[in-house]
């Protein structure tokens, strides 16, 4: 990944070039696992990540990116898209494990998982839970704007997303304010939990999960979730009703969570999640 940096007149930000391969920016970041991103009418994205906020647009093979904070502004953006990881190597993995992913992953062509902050994600998909996408943002909007650090980038004002010590004295009628319905409890419980359970990054994915469903509220799906999204596990995957349904029609079996959860892992091992997604995104995701 080569960086060019350079300093436009008319603005005060520094912006960062960065040359990429195999890419898809909107792709990306409009797949559904992103809650606080805005498409502008330029074509850029304006993203509220854990400790600023980016505008980034990509031309062709280019990435152009600026941000209210420039610290270290090259290696958040690489580990936020996952662009050190070889997809291409994967990719032919998954495809020499089950041609059927041959077609599928030429649609999601580009498409990576982002590497989110994790607090922020066990928060956002415990707010998930029988939630549609609308509603979710909102709540998590509502979240950051009473409880975040408020930053200035391009004349308006974002608020970051909450930190733990930000929100842990809330309790669920806090919570409640914030339209996340019966969602409160939940949050409440976790914060109470979160410095209890066990370091995450130190777990197997299997002990990891089970240290998350000790939260109230956290199933199976939602700790799928959150391991994927937020702790790099792309062995993990959710399992919902548009996941059994499509894995029986394109493979012939039963659809029932023991059977697919099986079934997947053995097929794409280490890679499972990534498949489950490409699987996802191409049915849902692309025109």
């Amino acid at each position: 990944i080569n960086i060019r940096l350079w300093l436009l007149q008319e603005t005060r930000y520094l912006k960062m070039k960065i040359e990429v391969k195999d890419f898809d920016l909107k792709s990306t970041l409009l797949s559904g696992a992103c809650f606080r991103v805005i498409e502008e009418v330029d074509g850029s994205f304006t993203n509220i990540l854990k400790d600023r906020v980016i505008n980034i647009k990509q031309v062709t093979n280019t990435l152009i990116v600026n941000s209210n904070n420039t610290d270290n502004l090259k290696e958040v953006i690489i580990e936020y898209f996952d662009l050190d990881r070889d997809y291409n190597k994967i990719n032919e993995q998954l495809i020499n494990n089950d041609i059927k992913m041959k077609d599928i992953i030429n649609k999601c062509k580009g498409y990576r998982i982002l590497n989110q902050d994790s607090f922020e994600m066990c928060i956002s998909y415990i707010i998930s839970q029988n939630n549609n996408v609308k509603r979710i943002t909102n709540s998590i909007n509502l979240l950051s704007e009473n409880y975040g650090k408020k930053v200035i980038f391009n004349n308006k004002e974002y608020c970051l997303f909450p930190t733990y010590e930000e929100l842990k004295d809330l309790k669920s009628e806090d919570f409640r304010s914030l339209g996340v319905g019966f969602r409160d409890k939940y949050l409440e419980d976790f914060l109470t939990k979160y410095k209890e359970l066990r370091d995450i990054n130190k777990l197997s994915t299997s002990d990891a999960t089970k240290e998350l469903m000790t939260v109230k509220g956290i199933g199976l799906k939602v700790a799928s979730c959150i391991l994927l999204f937020g702790y790099k596990r792309l062995d993990t995957f959710p399992i919902d009703t548009w996941v059994k349904q499509n894995i029986k029609e394109l493979y012939g079996i039963k659809d029932d969570q023991k059977t697919i959860e099986k079934f997947t892992r053995e097929k794409y091992k280490e890679y499972s999640g990534l498949a489950i997604q490409y699987l996802f995104h191409s049915k849902r995701n692309i025109k």
